[in-house]
């Protein structure tokens, strides 16, 4: 009995799986919901959904939506990194402006770019995600308590509580911003590991 009920179970999985492109189609077809998805055609993943009528934006969206973030979604978009940033998190991203990119050595932002250096681009990217939430008065605590934060590079960034601001990884935090999945701190610093 228990075999039919197993068998019968992976026959319904299965079945659900394999129509759930057909699903997925038909959502994002449907326009007479006020709080529609709408999916990209040359998009897939999560990245490619977008925030309904009254929802809050995630990173992404919001990194999208700022003429001072063109080289950081750039750079994002290279890496394929895009889903990382719209997952339910709480993230918090160290999100460099685009004058903080124009700071690296000559030729170091194109020669990243290149396909041929993906993966050394998503580590450089990932070490500005830290998979937690820190607003800035948790950032002020960790600070004082000394502690550094884990970014999902895999790497520690020192978190410092100076008489002008927060500095995490040796980089000032400019302004923060409150985004659906967690929290985007706005630096002046692109924060490359210290051994790639």
């Amino acid at each position: 009995m228990k075999s039919n009920y197993y068998k019968l179970l992976a026959l319904v999985t299965l079945f659900l799986f394999s129509c759930k492109n057909e699903v997925k189609k038909e959502s994002s077809q449907n326009t007479s919901s006020k709080n529609k998805i709408e999916v990209k055609k040359e998009d897939t993943g999560q990245s490619a959904v977008k925030a309904g009528e009254g929802e809050d934006a995630n990173v992404l969206q919001v990194a999208m939506s700022l003429p001072d973030f063109t080289t950081l979604v750039a750079a994002v978009k290279a890496a394929s990194v895009e889903d990382a940033l719209v997952n339910a998190g709480p993230l918090t991203v160290f999100a460099p402006v685009n004058s903080a990119f124009d700071k690296l050595p000559a030729g170091t932002v194109e020669s990243l770019l290149q396909p041929e250096n993906k993966a050394k681009l998503a580590f450089v990217l990932v070490n500005h995600v830290a998979p937690a939430n820190y607003p800035i008065k948790q950032l002020k605590k960790e600070a004082k308590k000394g502690r550094k934060l884990y970014m999902a590079s895999g790497k520690y960034l020192v978190v410092e509580k100076k008489n002008d601001g927060i500095y995490v990884g040796g980089t000032k935090i400019l302004k923060s911003v409150k985004v659906s999945n967690g929290w985007i701190h706005v630096v002046g610093d692109v924060l490359v590991p210290s051994d790639k």
